[in-house]
């Protein structure tokens, strides 16, 4: 009798401590797991989406609009027709293959994605097949009013891993977090069948909607520089190419367009490469344009005016076992400053790089902007470094003097321009103007512009580079009775550690009117084949754009 007694105690003993076992575990090791649990088996909670804001152009219309969308799925078990009969009718209203659509159809699951972000339109014409199996989420789209127009400014809309809507590149990766707005969150109780507890409430939070961005670009300027561009590309026979469009005064971006692009809304179907915008993430040297920066410091610093002579110009240079020589191979003896930037004379510019110094060319770069972001308001800006100061010799310094062995981009560049057109004043450039909700707008703050040369120095400069565009190797294209500022660039593309003996880049930058500048732009054309001078295919361009701009902004003819 013992014995049972000792076994159903020891029994009893080890169940006990089984279950307090047990306790412990459920009680302190998994409390906050099984809370949770319980707590998700009597309520309810959901985020809903915040409406992403537009996209407008300066004139306040549309280049992005939200709009209503709906993805179509279908639950293949509950379909009552056959999944080649529905593949078959849903296939023209959806613009896709039947086959692709078939196999789908044929899963045995309850749910699979026909098609995302189908017009209100289109889900009519699904619905009126009235195939059973057949649903629709209600989704958000982006609408493109001008098409392709202005890609590569705005970016486009995507997914995260999550499967969240999210923006890349241009304006929606700049400015995606003020774009998407704040999600908004439902919650509340239900009971053990599923069903919402009414009376304990709920808590709701409204979503916020993303705020429009009104943008400085302008839609008449854009289409005539993307239109021009485009004819260029082809008249010359480039790989490629890009036109940037500034207020000199403000930095305000009125078109920036690159060419080959994609279209946003079927950003899927194109190479990775196109949604870069090579105006801010592509760099090249710049050749001769670089000269007006380099002169313009040397006359700021008082090393030169526009009438010194150059003492070494009446032939070729030489620098160590390098020979510096002119584009045509050409030379006249004690040429002036202003000479040397009209017939681009890069012994002339060595001249001038020798009478800075590579320590204060270095610091007059660096003042312009060259090496450094522009801090423009979009994704994606690089900025190529310049060569570490003090370690420059004579042949850097010769060859940063006439544009080779710098790289920049095509943002810099033109900012730094800007600079001689304003009267001495480093500008940011800006896309967005201002943003805007319901029922307020706040403009984007700038960084206040910066002087780095004197009002002399870019007054001077501005006329020696009017002499440039009317008595240059580019004056056959210009405008008659028009005054331009302007310079043309041919330079050679380096290639794993030497430059390409048959492809350049062209460029021309200048502003209009040189008095009273309302814009300055950038034209730069990618390894054209038709000629081997950029005054023969960059300056054409530039100024066939020119030439609808200078009524739209009121720029009238010399006196």
């Amino acid at each position: 009798m013992s014995v049972k007694i000792r076994l159903l105690s020891v029994l009893f003993v080890l169940l006990f401590s089984a279950l307090a076992v047990r306790l412990f575990w459920w009680q302190v090791v998994k409390s906050d797991t099984l809370s949770s649990q319980a707590r998700n088996q009597h309520s309810t909670s959901r985020l809903t989406t915040a409406p992403r804001g537009n996209i407008l152009a300066s004139d306040g219309t549309p280049w992005v609009a939200r709009m209503t969308a709906w993805n179509v799925w279908a639950n293949p078990r509950l379909l009552d027709i056959t999944p080649s009969e529905a593949a078959r009718k849903i296939a023209p209203l959806l613009e896709d293959e039947i086959q692709r659509l078939q196999v789908l159809l044929q899963k045995d699951a309850s749910w699979v994605l026909l098609k995302q972000k189908v017009s209100d339109e289109d889900k009519k014409n699904i619905e009126a097949l009235g195939i059973g199996g057949i649903g629709f989420d209600q989704v958000e789209a982006s609408f493109y009013p001008e098409a392709s127009s202005a890609a590569q400014i705005l970016g486009f809309v995507g997914k995260d891993s999550d499967g969240t809507d999210i923006g890349y590149f241009g304006l929606e990766g700049y400015y995606n977090l003020p774009l998407s707005g704040k999600p908004g969150y439902v919650g509340g109780e239900k009971d053990a069948k599923g069903s919402p507890i009414l009376l304990n409430g709920s808590t709701q939070v409204t979503a916020i909607s993303g705020v429009d961005l009104l943008t400085n670009i302008d839609k008449r300027v854009q289409t005539v520089v993307e239109d021009e561009l485009a004819k260029g590309i082809e008249r010359y026979q480039a790989s490629g190419g890009n036109v940037t469009v500034m207020d000199p005064k403000t930095g305000k971006i009125l078109a920036m367009a690159s060419l080959p692009s994609y279209d946003p809304a079927d950003y899927a179907s194109y190479n990775d490469s196109l949604f870069k915008n090579p105006v801010i993430t592509d760099t090249f040297e710049p050749g001769s344009i670089l000269k007006v920066v380099v002169m313009a410091s040397g006359l700021d610093a008082g090393v030169i005016r526009p009438d010194t002579p150059c003492d070494i110009c009446s032939g070729p240079l030489k620098l160590d076992k390098y020979f510096i020589k002119t584009w045509n191979d050409e030379y006249t003896a004690d040429i002036s400053m202003t000479d040397v930037i009209v017939e681009s004379d890069n012994v002339g510019m060595s001249f001038v790089g020798q009478k800075l110094g590579s320590d204060r060319l270095y610091d007059y770069f660096t003042k312009f902007g060259i090496g450094q972001k522009t801090g423009i308001d979009l994704q994606g800006e690089v900025a190529p470094k310049l060569r570490q100061k003090g370690t420059w010799n004579v042949v850097d310094l010769a060859t940063a003097s006439f544009g080779q062995g710098v790289a920049v981009t095509g943002i810099e560049m033109i900012r730094a321009v800007a600079v001689i057109a304003n009267g001495g004043y480093l500008v940011t450039p800006r896309v967005v103007d201002s943003v805007k909700g319901d029922g307020w707008e706040e403009k984007i703050e700038s960084d206040p512009p910066i002087r780095i040369i004197s009002q002399k120095a870019a007054l001077e400069m501005t006329q020696m580079m009017v002499e440039a565009a009317g008595r240059g190797e580019a004056k056959w294209s210009k405008i008659p009775g028009f005054s331009v500022a302007g310079k043309t660039g041919t330079a050679q593309i380096p290639v794993a550690g030497h430059y390409d003996a048959t492809n350049t880049n062209h460029s021309f930058i200048g502003f209009a009117s040189p008095d009273n500048p309302k814009f300055v732009m950038l034209v730069t054309l990618r390894s054209p084949q038709a000629s081997p001078w950029a005054a023969e295919t960059a300056a054409p361009v530039w100024f066939a754009i020119a030439k609808d701009l200078f009524p739209y902004f009121g720029i009238q003819p010399d006196k």
